[in-house]
């Protein structure tokens, strides 16, 4: 009875969250706002910034950190309205704590760097990736433990559990994968997803704009893996109590909106790593339990578009001896160098993400 009721209640809670969580950005963000800046918490005019050849505008004033806020609001709007007995529910909040305290550490440190006029850049890249992998392990053991006994029936009458298969989009046919490749996979995802949102976030408003978008496409896509007759019809996997997830992206999708509120150019606070590590650590676990980890790659387009740049840019510079590919990467520096105003830079790239969102819903009846 419980069940039943928390599933016919799931689009009114749905809303709440997403009001919440917008709600608590928009009135808590000028407060914060104004204590930041009594506090000197400002971005330091690094080359992402103030130092990109002169055309971007200074921006070493306006506060960072607002990633808290995103962090709270996401918190507070599934504490209300999410089912907190929901495993899946807890292990997103664990995610979503971890990965603020790692982003909140990093930042904290280049700007105390910054105060000082030395000292590290932040936490180094190692170190990043050592905390994120150790969760991505723990959270895919958890996930693979949890749901090995959830066998279920699919479309074509096989009995098949989704945490032993991995999907591809437009291939209906699930493929028989190991325990250890499972955690390799969510290793990959969140890991990956992680930083491709923290590189992303250069721009005024453009993290923040394409990660709402990719948060709806994945709301729908944990509310059908968590309904049997709904993944049937789409021929996805079944994954039982993850439709308490749509509450998580719906949370996301209104901090993601209050935030822009503030972020939009000209910014008046960024998110900094408090904001984007957490943000694209818990897109990539709503894709690991929804069993739906290629489809980040359609629905983040832009994501891979910006952490494939930094990579291609990288490996050909070491390859060449000094050569680029790109004026500066990630990719939106490229344009914007390219002489795209910041504005122009970033609504083309959230009419991108609009695309590849709907490529991503486009591939559930192709399948």
């Amino acid at each position: 009875m419980i069940q039943f009721l928390i599933e016919k209640q799931l689009i009114l809670r749905m809303t709440g969250s997403a009001m919440l969580s917008f709600l608590l950005v928009l009135l808590l963000a000028p407060r914060f706002i104004r204590f930041l800046l009594r506090k000197k918490v400002g971005d330091r005019p690094d080359f992402n910034h103030a130092a990109l050849n002169g055309i971007t505008r200074h921006k070493s004033a306006t506060p960072t950190m607002g990633g808290i806020l995103i962090a709270l609001a996401i918190l507070l709007g599934t504490l209300m309205f999410a089912y907190l007995r929901n495993f899946y529910i807890r292990m997103a909040v664990f995610c979503l704590i971890w990965l603020g305290t790692l982003g909140a550490a990093d930042d904290w440190i280049k700007l105390r760097a910054g105060a000082k006029g030395g000292g590290r850049d932040g936490l180094r890249m190692w170190e990043k990736i050592l905390f994120q992998i150790g969760l991505a392990v723990m959270l895919a053991i958890f996930i693979y433990s949890h749901g090995r006994a959830s066998d279920y029936v699919d479309f074509a009458g096989r009995t098949i559990n989704a945490v032993r298969h991995f999907y591809l989009p437009f291939k209906a046919d699930p493929i028989a994968m190991a325990p250890l490749a499972f955690i390799l996979i969510t290793v990959v995802t969140m890991v990956g997803s992680s930083n491709a949102v923290n590189l992303t976030d250069g721009m005024d408003g453009l993290a923040g704009g394409c990660m709402l978008i990719v948060a709806g496409v994945f709301l729908v896509l944990a509310w059908v893996a968590g309904n049997e007759t709904w993944a049937n019809f789409f021929h996805l996997p079944f994954v039982p109590q993850a439709a308490e997830l749509a509450i998580v992206c719906a949370a996301v999708i209104g901090s993601c909106l209050g935030f822009l509120w503030y972020n939009c150019n000209p910014a008046q606070v960024f998110m900094g790593d408090t904001g984007s590590l957490p943000l694209g650590g818990l897109i990539g676990y709503v894709a690991v339990v929804a069993r739906q980890e290629p489809m980040l790659l359609i629905a983040g387009g832009v994501f891979v578009m910006e952490a494939l740049s930094v990579l291609l840019q990288i490996s050909y510079y070491k390859a060449t001896k000094g050569k680029r590919i790109f004026r500066c990467a990630p990719i939106h520096h490229h344009f914007h160098l390219g002489g795209w105003s910041e504005s122009k830079v970033v609504v083309r790239f959230w009419l991108l993400s609009v695309i590849f969102a709907a490529l991503a819903l486009a591939t559930l009846k192709l399948r």
